[in-house]
This record gives C-alpha cells, sequence and structure tokens, in this order.
C-alpha cells in the first residue's frame, strides 16, 4: 500500500492575526489580541510528529502546485477569486467573507497552494503513483461557497477537487464525505443539484453554520437526493460515529458507485477539541478510515483522497491525524497517549439519542440511484 502525502510549510505561514478565538482583538470592547482558532499550530504538530514518529519512511511524499486560477473558478465566482487576490495584495491582508476568517499579505497565493495540493493527490491516485492520499493543508476549505470563503475557509479545496476529477481525470461519479465536526455546507451548495456527487457530512447538529446541515437537505432538480446530511447530538464518541459509517455513510457510497472517495477529514470531532463537543478518539478516525478504505476498495478500487478540514487542539489532533495516516499506509509507529483518558469518557458507546438522530438520516438513502445496467 502507498499513500501519498503532501505538506508544504507555507501552510504554516498563513496569518490569521491575534484575534481572541473568533473576534478580532478591540480593547473598547474587552477583547484581547490572543490567537485565532486557526492557527498554524495543529498542522504543523501533525507533520512534526510524522517525522518525528519515523511514519514519514513510509509515505511518498508529492510536492504541492499553486491550483491555477481556471481550476479554482471551476467552483467560485470570479467576483470572489479577484477580491481575495485584491485583498491578499493589502499590507492588511483581508477576510474570506465573513468577519471571522482573516487572512495576511499573500494569502492568495497560500490558499490556491492548498486547493493545488488536493489536485496533485488527486491526480497521483488516478495516474496509479499511489493507492491512496492525505493533504495536510491549510486553510480548510469545506465552507467556501461559490461566492465568498467563511468558516476560516477561503477557497473549497475539495470541490475544486471533485470538479478537476470529473472534467480532467474522467471520473463520472465522485462521492464527498465529511467529518469534520462542523456542517460541510460549501460542498454541499456547490453540488446541490448535481447528482454525479454525492456529498455526505456527518456533523455535531446545528454547532455551524448555524441552522445548516439539517436531514431534510437533501439536494434539489436533478441533485435531488444526493446530499445527506447526518446531524449528531453533541457528545457523540466512537461508538455512534461508527454506527453512523454502518447505517448511513457507506450504505450510501455503495449505491452510488462513484469513481474517486474524497474525505473532507477534521479533527474537531476529537475529545477536548475547543470547535466541538464531540468525544471522538483517535482510535475512532482509525476506524473511520478503516470503513472508509473498505468502501473505496469495493466501489473504485480503492482511490481515495483526504483534505485536511478542521481541528483546534494541538495537543491531541496530531495523534488523530497520525492514527489516519498510519491506518491509510498500514503501518503502526507511536501510541497515544492521551487514549486511555478519553476512550474511558462515560458514554464513548451508542446512545439511544444518537441512535435515533443516525437512524431519521438514514431514511436519505432512498433518493440515491446507482449506475444505470
Amino acid at each position: 500500500m502507498t499513500t501519498g502525502y503532501l505538506y508544504h510549510e507555507m501552510f504554516g505561514w498563513h496569518d490569521p492575526g491575534t484575534a481572541a478565538g473568533l473576534f478580532a482583538s478591540d480593547p473598547r470592547l474587552g477583547i484581547q489580541p490572543l490567537q485565532h482558532f486557526e492557527h498554524a499550530d495543529t498542522k504543523r504538530r501533525i507533520h512534526e510528529l510524522i517525522v518525528v514518529s519515523g511514519l514519514i519512511d513510509e509515505l511518498l511524499r508529492i510536492e504541492p502546485r499553486r491550483a491555477t486560477e481556471d481550476e479554482i473558478l471551476r467552483v467560485h465566482d470570479r467576483e470572489h477569486v479577484t477580491r481575495i487576490r485584491a485583498e491578499s495584495e493589502r499590507p492588511g491582508g483581508g477576510d474570506a467573507g465573513d468577519g471571522i476568517s482573516p487572512f495576511g499579505s499573500g494569502g492568495f497565493d497560500i490558499a490556491s497552494l492548498a486547493a493545488g495540493a488536493v489536485l496533485e493527490a488527486v491526480e497521483a491516485v488516478f495516474a496509479g503513483r499511489v493507492d491512496n492520499a492525505y493533504a495536510l493543508v491549510r486553510p480548510p476549505g469545506h465552507h467556501a461557497l461559490p461566492g465568498t470563503g467563511m468558516g476560516f475557509c477561503l477557497f473549497n479545496n475539495v470541490a475544486i477537487a471533485a470538479r478537476h476529477a470529473r472534467y480532467r481525470l474522467g471520473a463520472e461519479r465522485i462521492a464527498v464525505l465529511d467529518w469534520d465536526v462542523h456542517h460541510g455546507n460549501g460542498t454541499q451548495a456547490v453540488f446541490y443539484d448535481d447528482p454525479a456527487v454525492l456529498t455526505i457530512s456527518l456533523h455535531q447538529d446545528n454547532v455551524f453554520p448555524l441552522n445548516s446541515g439539517r436531514v431534510e437537505e437533501l439536494g434539489s432538480g436533478a441533485g435531488r437526493g444526493y446530499s445527506l446530511n447526518v446531524p449528531l447530538p453533541p457528545g457523540t464518541g466512537d461508538g455512534g460515529y461508527r454506527y453512523a459509517m454502518e447505517t448511513v455513510c457507506l450504505p450510501a457510497i455503495r449505491r452510488f458507485q462513484p469513481d474517486l472517495v474524497l474525505v473532507a477529514s477534521g479533527f474537531d470531532a476529537g475529545a477536548m477539541d475547543p470547535m466541538g463537543r464531540q468525544m471522538v478518539t483517535s482510535d475512532g478516525f482509525r476506524r473511520l478510515t478503516e470503513l472508509t478504505m473498505e468502501v473505496a476498495d469495493e466501489v473504485c478500487g480503492g482511490r481515495l483522497v483526504l483534505s485536511h478540514e478542521g481541528g483546534y487542539n494541538p495537543a491531541y489532533v496530531p495523534f488523530c491525524g497520525l492514527a489516519v495516516m498510519e491506518t491509510l499506509c498500514g503501518k503502526k509507529t507511536v501510541s497515544d497517549p492521551f487514549l486511555p483518558l478519553v476512550a474511558a469518557m462515560a458514554q464513548q458507546e451508542l446512545q439511544p439519542a444518537q441512535r435515533d438522530a443516525i437512524d431519521l438520516a438514514a431514511a436519505g438513502l432512498a433518493g440515491i440511484e446507482g449506475r444505470a445496467g
């Protein structure tokens, strides 16, 4: 098993400034300068753990490239791309579009490198140079809408990669599985009326964006039935996520029979994350990866690419990322020192309210049609 790995030190230079979590410092409001939630530490520490653990020797390093403007424009409006480029040239940078997603000078270049890294990963998988790939990119992408960025995302990396696979690599159907704790609203919006792309979002119910990601959001027009949402109650752990995968996500992908599986891989559903209230452990993410690999093997010859999204606990996220990449390449290195603590937390097993929510979402499977013939 050969796993491609894409990372560039430039991703650590994406600069969200000195916001106090979400909000710009302002002494008139009592907001002291601090650190934006989407700072570099979690991604940098994932990469460094991969190197120090020795796992880097088991991965095939692939050099990222910048996505071209034409590639970005397959998903985003020209006005949005032009604005991000212009604000990127300013000394103080700009904002993705929602007022809580700042970026520094040169942010356009870093965001286009993140999108291009995922394109390179997809190309490597389709060319057979690797069996699967993980793009450890920053800034993230799954909240970015065609006309604006939001939720720390400038460009929608996964959506750009899906369009590239469709228009350049011959993929007829693509499944996007999003296990970030927040709803993958941007990816859903891009493909909401497109029956060639199945989007599945596994997220904490109504955490971000507000009033987004309900089970009733099933797509529109020709895309009706090809958008699935699994909103989970706060406190869902490994048992609930595993049940959601087995009950909704895997059956949906099997029905759809895609040529490629893309994963929006956020670790903010992990225990102790400041941006979510779920309890998934590194072993839980390991199992999510195993199940996704199994279904990719069944339906599309194992073609699987993961693009990094959220995850904001710099102490714990690296062990979740390591677990996923160990699983992709079939190697084991260091053990998660937090696992005995987080795995023993109460109610890691499936709870009745979680089962009810997942079973309700499973009704959406009826709208997915497989390939003709």
